[in-house]
């Protein structure tokens, strides 16, 4: 099961990068719309994301049948999955954290920083990378990929959906020691220049079956482009597959 990142759908998070083509040689492989993206439902009422998002997911497990699964998700997709897998342990065989992380609920930058974007949205401006919004005195991201940002937040999507979404993350957070106590097998990947990295890497020094990879050279924008990641998630997956075992 493949969950992908914000303001993008399945087929451009997974599909275009080849992700479902390199999977699919060894695995069913499931890449579902989230709620308020692409295909799917955009509600605006408050209250229709967050925990409800992981319904949607269960729900499509249970309408096809599916008790146990591998679960991936890509940066939103990486918090949900990751917050999927404390809530139901034994729907799945491993979880993979991509371009996402953890930080400790009360110390969120991240929260911080959507918290804003949620708010320049819902007052009708686009907003621009992850990394311009989480720390304005990093490097300044490219043009396109600014550009990029811009255009998916501002006119290819349903903006007051993406509100709900920021809105939502709030119901995503993890207490520490609920972390610590996660069993199932999890595999971080993660670029060297996403700044997200900080948080990810938080949350492998706290969960007790963990594999870290770090894609070099990449930011948030192209690590699902990069062969390595994909041989990173074909890693995890074998591994944790119990046809494989």
């Amino acid at each position: 099961m493949l969950l992908h990142g914000f303001a993008v759908q399945a087929d451009l998070n997974w599909r275009r990068p080849k992700i479902i083509e390199s999977l699919s040689k060894e695995f069913r492989v499931i890449a579902m719309d989230l709620r308020g993206h692409g295909l799917s439902g955009k509600p605006h009422k408050l209250g229709e994301y967050g925990t409800k998002m992981i319904g949607d997911v269960v729900h499509l497990l249970d309408h096809l049948k599916i008790s146990r699964a591998h679960i991936a998700g890509y940066s939103l997709g990486g918090f949900l999955a990751l917050k999927m897998a404390t809530l139901f342990p034994k729907r799945f065989y491993s979880l993979a954290v991509m371009g996402a992380g953890w930080e400790h609920p009360n110390k969120s930058r991240f929260l911080k920083a959507m918290k804003k974007a949620a708010k320049d949205l819902k007052a009708g401006h686009s907003i621009g990378p992850v990394a311009a919004q989480l720390d304005p005195k990093r490097e300044k991201p490219g043009f396109l990929h600014t550009l990029w940002g811009n255009l998916m937040t501002g006119f290819f999507n349903d903006r007051l959906a993406l509100v709900g979404v920021l809105e939502g993350l709030k119901d995503l957070v993890i207490k520490e020691q609920v972390l610590r106590q996660m069993k199932i097998p999890t595999c971080s990947t993660i670029g060297e220049k996403d700044p997200l990295l900080p948080g990810a890497i938080a949350m492998v020094k706290r969960l007790s079956k963990v594999e870290h990879a770090v894609i070099l050279g990449a930011d948030h924008i192209r690590t699902p482009m990069r062969r390595r990641t994909h041989h990173a998630l074909l890693h995890c997956l074998r591994k944790y597959n119990p046809k494989h075992r």
